[in-house]
């Protein structure tokens, strides 16, 4: 087995599910009504036996830990001034730019290759990493023009620009010096809407770490509103009271009216994704005005959520990723969206493909009801030791005793026991 740098956590959980966090089936860790964060961050609630959040820092040199963690004290105070503090009220507010008109079903284009011809789609979604030069700063295109050779596009295309990426792209784009000019020249080239960069809030490191990402998403969010651009907040969560605090900052500014989220990692996970999806509903129900909500991952929720937003967008990525990849999408007798192998002769063009593979996506996204019937599922799943018992309650712990014995008569010598037929 491969073992970990000294800068990270050495802890390994091999159920990972032990750290989501759960007010209503876990206590508060102990640890946690002496922290010094305690009101902002709400406790942690895991099934992980941890005294709290801390002990998720097991890094064997700590002097050397990347995450903001006060076990690092010089790198610490360094990561509280680059935010000016974890509190959501430091944030500087921002002006109103409006919410822009999109469908429900946006195809993402990642790059131009395998493809001769402009895809003819009036709106697209773009990565923000492929917009900009994060080596050097500067913006890949400066007009319309170029970005519509860039990916093959029309020019008169309207454009999302998503900030969804991995850890790498995303913390380059927090340590760019020139980020206003950057976003001074997307808002010259048109671009209709850009959702803020994900910045992870993981479950198995400090508090402080997931307090600070979620401040880097509000500061990236007040910066491309600043500079005159649609943006949709990015907001991730951990905890029930990140929502709350989440909830709680929508409510108080009517600047922020669209909202963005990510399903295809983590956060789409298992049985996690229905808790998810009730905190976004519930900041939805919970704001007095109409929110917009930006996805990307978690189709099969988009029809809950537009229960409750008032528009909900998909930005599909399946499409794309799997014309690349030379798989053509077909519906079975069922309504069901599947993939089949489909090769091509080499150096083919894709350009069918992928224009097929977008239309017939869209197609079933939009059969679908706006509403899901009936609560989400839960699978059971059988217990790794006998107190788990998820599938059939014990036969005597978990009986009614007072109610099974008002059952029985009061004349038992009146009855004759007899084998069932």
């Amino acid at each position: 087995m491969n073992r970990r740098p000294p800068h990270e956590p050495s802890r390994q959980f091999p159920q990972p599910q032990r750290l989501w966090d759960d007010a209503a089936r876990h206590a508060k860790s102990l640890g946690c009504p002496t922290c010094l964060e305690r009101d902002r961050c709400g406790g942690v609630h895991t099934d992980a036996g941890i005294l709290d959040c801390r002990d998720l820092c097991s890094c064997k040199d700590k002097s050397k830990c990347d995450m903001v963690c006060r076990f690092n004290p010089s790198l610490f105070v360094a990561r509280m001034r680059e935010v000016s503090g974890l509190g959501f009220d430091s944030a500087p507010r921002a002006p109103v730019n409006g919410v822009p008109t999109i469908p429900m079903v946006v195809p993402f284009i990642d790059h131009r290759y395998s493809r001769l011809a402009k895809l003819d789609e009036p709106v697209v979604a773009l990565s923000l990493y492929e917009l900009v030069n994060l080596a050097t700063g500067r913006p890949h295109v400066t007009s319309r023009a170029a970005l519509a050779d860039r990916f093959r596009i029309p020019e008169s295309a309207a454009i999302i620009v998503s900030g969804v990426e991995k850890d790498g792209p995303i913390e380059r784009w927090w340590e760019l010096s020139e980020r206003a000019a950057i976003l001074a020249a997307l808002k010259a080239l048109e671009i209709t809407l850009v959702t803020t960069p994900n910045y992870s809030v993981l479950t198995d490191v400090p508090r402080t770490d997931n307090l600070h990402a979620m401040k880097r998403i509000l500061l990236a969010w007040t910066e491309m509103a600043a500079a005159g651009l649609p943006a949709a907040l990015h907001v991730n969560g951990r905890t029930l009271h990140d929502y709350v605090r989440w909830g709680d900052l929508i409510a108080e500014r009517p600047e922020i009216e669209i909202l963005a989220f990510e399903f295809a990692t983590g956060c789409g996970r298992g049985e996690r994704i229905d808790w998810h999806v009730a905190q976004l509903c519930a900041i939805a129900d919970r704001v007095d005005r109409p929110l917009t909500l930006v996805i990307r991952g978690g189709g099969r929720r988009l029809g809950e959520l537009r229960h409750h937003f008032a528009h909900v967008a998909l930005i599909e990525t399946e499409a794309f990723s799997r014309a690349m990849r030379r798989r053509r999408a077909h519906l079975t007798e069922s309504g069901r969206l599947r993939w089949a192998k489909f090769p091509t002769p080499k150096g083919a063009p894709i350009d069918d493909l992928l224009a097929h593979n977008i239309a017939l996506v869209r197609a079933s996204y939009e059969a679908k009801p706006a509403l899901r019937l009936g609560p989400p599922t839960r699978r059971n799943r059988r217990a790794a030791h006998r107190d788990g018992e998820p599938i059939q309650p014990s036969l005597l712990r978990q009986l009614n005793l007072p109610g099974e014995t008002r059952g029985i008569t009061p004349e038992p010598q009146s009855i004759v026991a007899a084998a069932k037929p």
